[in-house]
């Protein structure tokens, strides 16, 4: 579909027809195999994973809070653009956004499949606990996820009306009910669109910050029986991390989509802007790793000593010293480290990418081996790895969001259709 005018040209989606087809190919590939294991954790429950009364929580969780930590890291750096006004940054608020979404969405997914009885999700919004951080964060959530589609949609609803203008039939009632009708062009409907989708942003920073990652922490920093969870400083590194998974993600979105889909050249200095952010983010969230390991240390108590002896030093430190030290933090730090490499769109993305794999293993480093210790002295030690129904489901519902993200590339105007900033 393209339609074209004096003012822009609007024609998304890939720009390779062969690598379309090779793109969904994959992607089909990988929601069948999460289709298939999904039957089989229906049909044999909870017997199909490793998980026990020792360790309940596994990869389902592990992924869940990494998402949940791509969706706010991403909107967060949305903020810059749409609350801060931060020069050249409007280029990819509405790819952070639209990442930020599917995000939450591929999260929630991870939450009902590990639900011991999935058709009881709505439960928390009929029977509420205002004593329970679980039960508020379920509904931070859905505040949440109305504040991203409320800013997506001021952020790119001047485009819809556009769009709508230049086409006919079928595409233009459907561009039409996206931008819920409203068709006026002019700088005054275009004013009304900053305001609101500035004070949505302004709404929302504290709540991902405080409420959707922070609150996340909370989850883990309330189990007083785990002294590697309960700590102050647990939801400050959800967040931090979360900052830096976010902004890696949005950086590797941004080239890989200019260059797949818009077949445009990336911009050297916003590529440079967000890998300065990336290095700040990373230095970060090293540093507060430190200052807890040192703290676990210093305090000489034997459930965090062991805990982090396990992390470090146990079956599984391969996924500390190679994926969470390495390709988090090392390797990334390495290429950015060259001014001339972080204006490189290639290396930055392999950047983007250790980094988004990199925190995978943060996750798992914070579900899994706390959970493995005894809380109480006689109990038997526990012991996790994820079973092939486990691994196929998550792949999966991976699917599933890569699929839901490539459908809106090739159907939204993620990219600004008059210039990289709002008019």
């Amino acid at each position: 579909m393209s339609t074209q005018s004096s003012r822009f040209e609007f024609d998304p989606g890939f720009e390779d027809d062969r690598l379309r087809v090779a793109w969904y190919a994959v992607v089909g590939v990988l929601v069948a195999v999460g289709v298939y294991a999904t039957y089989l954790r229906l049909t044999g429950g909870m017997a199909s994973t490793n998980l026990t009364s020792i360790v309940p929580w596994g990869a389902w969780v592990a992924f869940y809070i990494y998402f949940v930590g791509l969706s706010a890291g991403a909107f967060l750096v949305s903020t810059m653009a749409n609350v801060f006004e931060v020069e050249g940054m409007h280029r990819i608020d509405r790819d952070a956004l639209f990442a930020a979404i599917i995000s939450m969405a591929v999260a929630l997914l991870f939450v009902w499949i590990d639900l011991g009885r999935m058709d009881r999700m709505y439960f928390p919004f009929i029977w509420r606990q205002l004593t329970s951080a679980l039960s508020w964060e379920v509904h931070a959530y859905v505040a949440y996820i109305a504040i991203l589609v409320t800013e997506l949609y001021f952020s790119m609803r001047i485009d819809l009306a556009r769009v709508a203008e230049r086409t006919s039939g079928v595409e233009e009632r459907f561009y039409a009910a996206l931008a819920l009708g409203r068709l006026d062009t002019s700088e005054e409907s275009q004013s009304f669109d900053r305001r609101w989708l500035k004070r949505a942003g302004i709404v929302g920073i504290p709540l991902a910050i405080f409420m959707v990652h922070g609150g996340t922490g909370v989850l883990f920093a309330v189990s007083k029986a785990r002294p590697y969870w309960n700590s102050g400083l647990f939801p400050v590194i959800f967040v931090i991390s979360a900052l830096l998974s976010g902004t890696a993600l949005v950086m590797m979105i941004y080239v890989l989509r200019t260059r797949l889909f818009d077949g445009d050249s990336v911009d050297p200095d916003l590529l440079d802007r967000l890998a300065q952010l990336l290095i700040g983010f990373i230095i970060v969230d090293a540093a507060l790793t430190a200052i807890e390991t040192f703290i676990a240390i210093a305090s000489v108590h034997p459930h965090e000593i062991e805990t982090w002896r396990v992390i470090m030093f146990g079956p599984m430190s391969w996924s500390f010293w190679w994926f969470m030290v390495g390709f988090s933090w090392v390797f990334p730090m390495v290429l950015l480290t060259k001014k001339s490499w972080r204006r490189t769109p290639a290396v930055m993305v392999l950047a983007g990418l250790s980094v988004v794999i990199g925190i995978i293993a943060v996750r798992f480093n914070i579900v899994v081996p706390a959970q493995v210790m005894p809380v109480m002295e006689g109990l038997p030690h526990g012991s996790y790895f994820p079973t092939m129904v486990e691994w196929g489901t998550s792949i999966g519902i991976i699917g599933v969001g890569l699929l839901l993200y490539t459908l809106g590339a090739e159907t939204l105007p993620l990219t600004p259709l008059t210039g990289g900033d709002h008019e």
